[in-house]
Parts: structure tokens; C-alpha cells; sequence
């Protein structure tokens, strides 16, 4: 599958979880759920993926974690929050680079209608 295939069903299953839960939980709850439908996909799905970040050649392990990583290929970075900004953005991109991968996908699940809670984000320097 390439990103696009495999957004439409990061999309699918993010749009059931937020159907059954609706808004208002922590974002580890919806981060778990998530997983859970992903996983029912066959799809390889990694959650809490460390990554490190490589500075002057050392590997420096300072933290980062990808929430879920799809197929080695899709970043998702899962929030609840009141409203996504940049720095939102900026930690996905930040993701992104690290991993070499695409695209990444900002899905708030603080919100009425769950399309107003995804973004795309485009990895522009691969």
C-alpha cells in the first residue's frame, strides 16, 4: 500500500473510534483505541515507537516517541486537545524527518466532527 491507501484507513478507523468515544477523553485512551482498530487491518503497526535523533554522528536517544507508526511508512501523532497549532505541526514534522517517512497524520480527537481534527502533513525534504 502506499501513503495514500494507508491514510484512507487511518481515516476510516480514526472516524470509528471518535463515532463510538466522541470527544472529551485523555488522548491515551484514543491513542489505544486507535491502535486497536489498526491493528485489525493486518497492517504492520508500531506504537510508541522510539526515535532517536542522530546529532554530529552520536545517536542520542532524548525521548522522542512516534505515537503510532503504520506499515514503516505513516507517522500519526494522536492529540486531545482544544485545538491543534503549530507547534502541533512542527512536532510532526520534527517526526517525520527523523524517520525519513512522508507523510504524518495530526489527528485531534477533541472535536464535534472528527475531519476537523486531521491534518496531512508532508515530509518536503524526501
Amino acid at each position: 500500500m502506499n501513503e495514500n491507501e494507508i491514510s484512507r484507513v487511518i481515516f476510516d478507523a480514526g472516524l470509528k473510534v471518535h463515532r463510538q468515544l466522541g470527544p472529551g477523553l485523555l488522548e491515551s485512551a484514543y491513542e489505544e483505541c486507535l491502535y486497536y482498530e489498526l491493528r485489525k487491518t493486518q497492517l504492520l503497526i508500531e506504537k510508541q515507537m522510539p526515535m532517536p535523533l542522530i546529532y554530529d554522528e552520536v545517536k542520542l536517544d532524548v525521548g522522542y516517541r512516534i505515537d503510532l507508526l503504520v506499515e514503516r511508512k505513516v507517522v500519526i501523532e494522536v492529540k486531545a486537545v482544544e485545538g491543534l497549532n503549530d507547534i502541533h505541526l512542527a512536532q510532526v514534522l520534527t517526526y517525520l524527518k527523523l524517520s525519513h517517512c512522508k507523510l504524518g497524520m495530526l489527528i485531534n480527537f477533541n472535536t464535534l466532527l472528527f475531519k476537523n481534527g486531521i491534518k496531512r502533513v508532508i515530509n518536503g525534504n524526501i
